[in-house]
């Protein structure tokens, strides 16, 4: 029994050690494979190159030894137009002067609120009424206290004008009266604490304030906004700092009432906001019902103008080790070849790339099938 179990082991073991060499065997083979693979890819890859660069200089050297049929392309003939560059940012419209109504003493009870949200207010207008009746008690009490104080300087004053009483008591029924009417004054101008108006003229947007409860408060309020003074406020990246000032143009477009204008940036920050990297700008908005604080607005300025200017699609642009050329159509001895030419680029906007230098008004440029072109390739534009 001992013998079969030991003869078994054994087998197990031997097939194993067979079983894994075979694997480590396999694994060593693809990779191998996949090496060799690379290699041959990067010969093909090589040798492509090669056969280009034969293929280009055989016919720079015999262009009538060119086996090859002419590639097709499509060209733009260029001509100078203005160019304008853009910085597009999202931002709102926002009101220049916000005000909330509040009361010149410390306030109270609301008894009335004669306004409503969406209401058109005037400054001065009353807009609510704070409790005042212990004031006006207050008041009774003073005119009672004025009106006794008159009676007896009234006495005093007849009795001095037939030479009864003396000076001092004349005088003081006067003061009695002086003091009496200053209370009553004080306390006028107290009862005049109970009136809440408003403080610029605008339209009530929020009214959170109702009867009963006490005003100022964390949640009751009025609030007035002056629409016909409206603004555009948006935030601009730090990197466009030494390009936006107040005075540059900017458009300014509002989606959803499908609608722009033109305007000039009246404002321009100059603290850098830490967190955000950016600086803001304001420019004002003329009078329009239509127009709503906190509205979206897409800001358009322009930074950058040139007129004259030759454009071409960024994606004709290319690169080799000498720099940036694109490629232009160019009748030689009758048939049409791609020529480089290098350029000198400036700004980008929509895709369009000014150009500095290196083509001229006129300059066939080629727009599609300029890939793999190389200088004096054999081109055309007739699809048959």
């Amino acid at each position: 029994m001992q013998r079969h179990l030991a003869v078994l082991i054994i087998t197990v073991t031997v097939f194993t050690f067979y079983s894994c060499s075979n694997k480590t065997s396999d694994n060593s083979a693809l990779a191998g494979k996949k090496a060799k693979l690379e290699q041959l890819k990067k010969q093909q890859d090589d040798l492509n190159k090669q056969i280009t660069g034969l293929q280009a200089e055989i016919i720079k050297l015999d262009p009538s030894a060119s086996p090859e049929k002419a590639k097709l392309v499509a060209v733009q003939k260029l001509s100078t137009a203005n160019f304008n560059h853009y910085i597009n940012l999202q931002g709102k419209v926002d009101a220049q002067n916000i005000a909330y109504a509040m009361p010149r003493g410390q306030g109270g009870q609301v008894t009335a609120v004669y306004v409503k949200e969406g209401d058109y207010v005037k400054t001065g207008q009353l807009l609510l009424k704070l409790d005042d009746a212990i004031l006006r008690k207050q008041i009774d009490q003073a005119k009672t206290q004025l009106a006794y104080a008159n009676d007896i300087y009234q006495r005093r004053n007849n009795l001095w004008k037939e030479n009864i009483g003396t000076q001092v008591d004349l005088t003081t029924a006067k003061n009695n009266v002086d003091q009496a009417q200053h209370q009553v004054d004080i306390l006028n101008e107290q009862l005049s604490y109970s009136n809440v108006y408003a403080g610029i003229n605008g339209v009530a947007d929020q009214v959170t304030i109702h009867v009963g409860e006490i005003f100022p408060s964390t949640t009751g309020y009025i609030r007035i906004v002056n629409t016909s003074d409206l603004k555009v406020i948006a935030q601009v990246p730090e990197n466009y700092l030494d390009r936006v000032k107040v005075g540059s143009n900017v458009k300014i477009i509002f989606p959803d009432l499908n609608d722009s204008l033109m305007s000039k940036i009246n404002v321009a920050g100059k603290v850098i906001d830490p967190n955000t990297r950016t600086f803001p700008i304001e420019t004002k908005l003329p009078p329009n019902a239509l127009y709503k604080p906190n509205q979206l607005a897409f800001v358009r300025i322009m930074d950058y103008a040139a007129s004259n200017s030759l454009t071409i699609p960024v994606n004709t642009l290319q690169t080799d080790e000498q720099g940036k050329y694109v490629l232009v159509a160019v009748m030689e001895n009758g048939k049409m070849h791609a020529r480089k030419k290098r350029v000198e680029v400036g700004e980008m906007y929509n895709n369009q790339l000014e150009i500095k230098s290196g083509l001229t008004e006129g300059d066939m440029l080629i727009t599609d099938g300029f890939q793999n072109l190389y200088d004096g390739q054999l081109i055309t534009t007739n699809a048959g």
